[in-house]
């Protein structure tokens, strides 16, 4: 178990330090100029490309959840124990934070980075969202894209299912999930994403990062519920017919 805690810590971290970091480039330090579309397009791809090769890479080992979201849903889902799943949560928490640390000692480095004006890539909602959406706005929408997110990693990876093709399937779902969420909220759907960036810019991303915490669980729970139903059904249509 020492294996897959490490796995997912440091999965986590370099899920967070890579996509936060793409993130904070394209909307704190403007390298994509005044486009905001090119912004959205290079984190969603930023965040999608490294979970695709996180799968591959520590998928063996741990199952590569790099997201207390997902690990709720595979607990909700029977696919792993309340103990492991506590560790897993304590992992990518720690992971979460660790990422954001060292990605904000990269950036301290740089004269032009301000904790406070540059960020670091967190989410947020009224003025600290492209749309301003509601508090009720997000949390609906964390919902529905982290509900989104885990059932697809849930059927990709459930039994019968194509391994190989894992990984390009998880990846490419994060990145639709982030180029739709992007402008909502910042997009969250992983509540340790969440919580290391929010920790060190403190302030209103600080306040407000309870939400990116519960809504991603409330949508893991939610995803595993579908996939209970889903499996069900298909043991069901598999069944064999009395004679």
């Amino acid at each position: 178990m020492i294996r897959k805690y490490a796995a997912e810590l440091i999965g986590t971290a370099l899920l967070v330090y890579f996509g936060v970091g793409v993130a904070t480039l394209s909307f704190g330090f403007h390298v994509a100029g005044s486009s905001f579309s090119a912004g959205v397009v290079a984190t969603a791809l930023a965040f999608g490309l490294t979970l695709l090769a996180l799968v591959y890479a520590i998928g063996p080992i741990s199952g590569c959840h790099v997201n207390p979201a997902v690990t709720i849903g595979a607990l909700f889902a029977g696919r792993i124990g309340p103990l492991d799943a506590i560790g897993y949560w304590i992992a990518q928490f720690v992971g979460g934070v660790v990422g954001a640390l060292v990605l904000w000692a990269t950036f301290s480095a740089s004269p032009l980075y301000s904790r406070t004006s540059t960020g670091l890539g967190t989410d947020g909602w009224g003025a600290a969202s492209h749309i301003h959406i509601s508090a009720s706005g997000a949390f609906l929408a964390e919902i529905v894209l982290t509900a989104f997110f885990v059932l697809m990693i849930l059927r990709v990876t459930a039994k019968g299912a194509n391994a190989a093709t894992a990984g390009v399937a998880i990846g490419l779902t994060l990145t639709v999930v982030h180029l739709i969420g992007i402008p909502i909220t910042g997009t969250s759907v992983n509540p340790a994403r969440s919580l290391g960036p929010a920790l060190i810019v403190g302030g209103t991303a600080l306040r407000q990062v309870w939400l990116f915490i519960v809504a991603p669980l409330v949508g893991g729970i939610l995803a595993a519920a579908v996939e209970r139903v889903l499996a069900a059904s298909k043991q069901t249509a598999e069944a064999p017919k009395p004679a």
